[in-house]
């Protein structure tokens, strides 16, 4: 894979881990509180802390060390490509693996990992959708292309639809005005 043509800004590794370590831990706290609500037996609302609190400190370490490793790896190497991002899913991996308390479960853990978010980098953040042409297209010009291949003209969608809430079609007022005389008895040539 060649390294793409645009400069590389260093960023800082120690910000970025910190940011990391509390969005982790905020997922370990939401990830936790689900837990203690699981539980059979009555609990306080403290618990989610004291009881199953664990994923709250896992959930900082891998928020904090992905975002350090695929950081430190980037300003190292002076390119950011996909290959960041696995370094560090490799790493939150193995953390992650720690629970198995195995040392196969840290490397399957910790290759699985970064496998995966070095696909979901590589891809552009789209791992279900593949784009012909093997390029990063941007979102305008696929919403423009849809627009384009399935666009009806008003008088194909009036005759699906029918007319009335905001569609319209040509000559609506006065069929409408002959609808209601027709009706009602009244002539509402006169209204504007």
């Amino acid at each position: 894979m060649e390294p793409s043509s645009t400069t590389f800004h260093r960023q800082d590794a120690i910000s970025l881990a910190v940011k990391g370590t509390l969005y982790g831990s905020g997922a370990g706290a939401f990830i936790s509180a689900m837990q203690n609500t699981l539980t059979k037996s009555p609990v306080g609302a403290a618990s989610f802390i004291t009881r199953t609190g664990g994923v709250i400190g896992l959930g900082a370490a891998i928020g904090g060390s992905y975002m350090f490793f695929r950081t430190a790896s980037a300003n190292l190497r002076g390119v950011d490509d996909s290959i960041n991002p696995a370094i560090g899913g490799a790493v939150a991996g193995a953390l992650l693996g720690i629970r198995v308390r195995t040392m196969s479960g840290v490397v399957g853990c910790g290759v699985g990992l970064g496998v995966v978010m070095g696909i979901f980098e590589y891809t552009g953040g789209a791992l279900g959708r593949r784009l012909r042409g093997g390029g990063v297209r941007d979102e305008v010009g696929r919403k423009e292309g849809v627009r384009a291949r399935t666009r009806r003209d008003v008088g194909e969608t009036i005759e699906v639809l029918g007319e009335g809430r905001g569609i319209y079609g040509a000559g609506w007022e006065e069929r409408r005005r002959a609808r209601l005389t027709q009706k009602y008895g009244v002539n509402f040539d006169e209204v504007k």
